[in-house]
């Protein structure tokens, strides 16, 4: 069994989290990609409020439960507290029963550009293969060059939508259709978020 992990905030979720799993899913022949939503996310909270946790799960659900390639997995919810990257592995991979070269585990080019201030990072190299998705204005010259030859570059669509301006299209009432799914979108108006 070959799975992703592929944690963040989610909120909301949005196509270009799905698009680019499927991708990765893809190159690297993976039987899964696991969406992990942050319980407490240790770099986002003490910067800005985020949606409560529970209606972060509902809007992914919603997107990816009739997908059987696409799996949610509470395991930082039920743990509470600060997520870090390093317990999460650790647990994924003594519940599912699989090795380090199995388990591969997803961030963003602007997430290893800061990834040595991460908890146990040398072990988060150590116990998984990471994949780095690149974003936008992405150069190598910016990564420490440790990094650079531990971590795997994979070329992606690369896609200029993120949560926040998602969020800031809400709050102005903006054209969203082609930034999210149509029941996440339905859920956002429902429940009056980002306004």
């Amino acid at each position: 069994m070959k799975l992703c992990l592929f944690g963040g905030t989610f909120d909301p979720p949005h196509n270009a989290h799905f698009i680019i799993a499927e991708a990765i899913r893809e190159s690297l022949e993976l039987n899964k990609i696991v969406f992990i939503p942050a319980h407490k996310p240790p770099h986002k909270f003490e910067v800005k409020p985020v949606t409560p946790v529970e209606h972060r799960i509902a809007m992914l659900k919603l997107c990816i439960d009739d997908i059987p390639q696409f799996e949610y997995s509470d395991i930082e919810i039920k743990r509470g507290g600060v997520s870090y990257t390093i317990d999460t592995i650790m647990e994924m991979k003594k519940l599912h029963g699989i090795s380090s070269e199995e388990l591969h585990f997803l961030i963003g080019s602007d997430s290893l550009a800061e990834f040595k201030s991460w908890r146990q990072w040398e072990d988060i190299l150590a116990e998984s293969k990471v994949v780095v998705a690149r974003r936008p204005r992405f150069e190598k010259t910016d990564i420490d060059p440790d990094l650079i030859d531990r971590v795997t570059f994979l070329n992606l669509p690369r896609m200029e939508i993120s949560s926040t301006e998602i969020r800031e299209r809400f709050y102005s009432d903006r054209m969203t259709r082609f930034y999210v799914p149509t029941v996440v979108s339905e859920y956002i108006k429902k429940y009056k978020f980002y306004g």
